[in-house]
């Protein structure tokens, strides 16, 4: 008879060794070095001249510049916003007058660059001399002359806003379409009307798609403010061109405002980070809720009850 051994199974580990990446410690080296050289050139050129640079940093007509940039952007943003809502509706209703007629205006605003609108805004009055109100064929009642209303101010703040509209109301549009239709089903199914629907269950859900867009818009919104110089309205830029162009000082006040569009900047995306976020704990909380589940889900985080 043949004793036979109890066989015990033995396990093996596997031992995992991470690669080499040379050429990804060699991208490092070279970004190291190439920095290194750049700083080492902006500290010691003297041509930069930063004396100059952080002695105009804090200049009174620097900072009313910049006051009227920071009021552009939100102003613009603000028409813009409102605006891009608007169209997105359109652009998604059914209607085919309304999805035209907002089809068309995308098609314009985002057709033409900035600066010509901005241009055509301030010489409105050539075309149109005089802005009147009234029954047509009648005499008007109020009639006024179209350079004393468009004002370089109120000519950045169309030519600002308008284009702006329809940049996001293609992103507003996308948040819109990035929601189920059962939710909409859901939501008509609890009794609610389709402006409630859209307030309270459609966009809070696309906001997460919306805000990341909105606020690279933001960002882009505030640089392109600076194109209002060319109707020398007393933006951030036009502010530092004013100077330079009696100190001839062109690099110091250019890096001037640079710094200035550069800490605004920084300012914003950390705001944009924060509002992503915010946006993003509700995604993950709402994730594998959907349809009737996901409408209540909703009200009860609004402090409403379906």
């Amino acid at each position: 008879m043949t004793d036979t051994k109890s066989e015990t199974p033995t396990t093996e580990v596997a031992q995992f060794v991470s690669l080499k990446h040379p050429w990804r410690i060699a991208g490092i080296v070279i970004v190291l070095v190439v920095a290194a050289l750049l700083l080492f050139t902006i500290a010691t050129n003297e041509r930069f001249d930063w004396p100059t640079v952080f002695s105009y940093l804090f200049n009174p007509k620097i900072i009313s510049g910049l006051g009227m940039t920071v009021f552009l952007t939100f102003v613009a943003m603000v028409i813009g916003l409102a605006l891009g809502v608007v169209i997105a509706v359109m652009r998604t209703s059914a209607s085919r007058t309304l999805r035209w007629s907002s089809s068309f205006y995308v098609w314009f605003f985002r057709g033409t660059p900035v600066l010509v609108q901005l241009v055509f805004w301030y010489n409105l009055g050539y075309l149109v001399p005089d802005i009147t109100i009234g029954i047509p064929f009648f005499e008007p009642w109020i009639s006024v002359n179209t350079n004393d209303v468009v004002t370089p101010l109120l000519a950045a703040i169309l030519g600002l806003g308008l284009n702006e509209g329809a940049y996001l109301a293609e992103i507003i549009r996308a948040g819109i379409l990035s929601v189920s239709t059962g939710q909409r089903e859901a939501a008509t199914s609890i009794g609610m009307t389709k402006f409630q629907a859209f307030r309270r269950v459609i966009l809070p859900q696309a906001m997460r798609v919306i805000v990341p867009p909105t606020g690279n818009e933001t960002i882009g919104m505030l640089k392109s403010t600076s194109l209002v110089s060319v109707i020398a309205l007393s933006d951030l830029m036009y502010s530092a061109q004013s100077i330079y162009s009696r100190t001839f000082e062109v690099i110091p006040l250019l890096l001037t405002a640079s710094i200035w569009y550069l800490v605004l900047t920084s300012l914003l995306s950390v705001g944009q980070a924060q509002i992503e976020r915010h946006y993003g704990r509700g995604a993950t909380a709402e994730a594998g809720v959907s349809g009737r589940n996901g409408m209540a889900h909703l009200l009860r985080r609004n402090g409403k009850k379906a």
